[in-house]
């Protein structure tokens, strides 16, 4: 039993560490103190692997109903591990044609992160990214289940892709932003405080001659410890340069452009209706000409 548990642990420290960097524990000033993000980078892979895969699953939710309806069980199968297969494909393929425009951008920015640390950065965006992928896999496959519309599950996927990345880059751009503010300032943060002044206790006697305020220690200007902001919100008392919002978004620019055009070359990921199954498909157009058609 004692392997089991083992591998029991494992897969919960796993989950733990990517729920830091959701909640933000992982990107809190005080744990970029290094000017990096201190996460187990080959257990974050793997976790954001497998939600990859989870997310793929409930992307063929609508070829595997549409299959047993018509009897095409094969066919069915076939695109449903297809998508499994390519959805983490394409966060893979994406993250190394845009990893080096990363770095440079934010060598360009005068920022001192290597490339391990920019890597690790990137990772994480990822993770959160996907997670919210996983997050919104079981609302997919429901309206998989509920309508037969094959425009509306691909646009309803595009709209999914969407927010997620958007929820990534936001989470990019917060943890580069700290990162820079505290390599600017040479120090390390190691909590986040807030002084509020209060009015002193001064002792006095009253005019019934009371002294009993004598005795009382004067109130000391209080100081208590703000609680830590989210990985999306960016600290009050953190200013963020101007050159990291260029290099932001410089690169949101490269990531959306590379992103989008890569699911369509991996295409198709749902099946369309009427079509024999293919693992990928001619070249031909492009991702905005294909969305632009569903739309108009």
């Amino acid at each position: 039993m004692k392997p089991v548990t083992a591998k029991r642990g494992a897969f919960f420290e796993k989950l733990y560490q990517l729920d830091r960097i959701l909640r933000g524990d992982a990107t809190r000033p005080e744990h970029l103190s290094k000017a990096e993000i201190e996460i187990p980078v080959v257990g974050i892979s793997v976790t954001i692997i497998c939600l990859a895969v989870v997310y793929g699953f409930c992307m063929g939710v609508f070829a595997l109903v549409r299959g047993f309806e018509n009897a095409a069980y094969q066919t069915a199968v076939l695109q449903t591990s297809a998508s499994m297969c390519k959805v983490p494909l394409l966060f893979v393929l994406t993250l190394v044609v845009t990893f080096p425009s990363l770095y440079v951008f934010n060598a360009l920015a005068g920022s001192r992160l290597r490339i391990f640390p920019v890597f690790k950065l990137l990772v994480a965006s990822l993770s959160v990214n996907i997670a919210v992928l996983a997050s919104m896999g079981p609302i997919l496959a429901f309206f998989s289940l509920s309508t037969p519309n094959y425009s509306f599950i691909v646009l309803l996927n595009v709209i999914v892709f969407a927010v997620a990345g958007l929820l990534g880059l936001l989470f990019l751009i917060q943890t580069l932003g700290r990162l820079s503010v505290i390599e600017a300032k040479g120090v390390s943060v190691s909590t986040s405080t807030i002084a509020v002044d209060t009015p002193s206790a001064t002792p006095s006697v009253t005019e019934a001659g009371d002294t009993s305020e004598l005795s009382k220690p004067p109130r000391p200007t209080s100081t208590y410890r703000r609680k830590d902001s989210g990985p999306l919100d960016r600290p009050r008392d953190m200013k963020f340069n101007a050159s990291v919002w260029r290099v932001f978004y410089c690169w949101l620019t490269v990531f959306c452009l590379v992103g989008c055009q890569m699911g369509w070359v991996l295409r198709p990921f749902i099946g369309s209706p009427g079509l024999p199954f293919q693992w990928l498909r001619p070249r031909h157009s492009n991702f905005f000409e294909a969305v632009y058609s569903l739309l108009f």
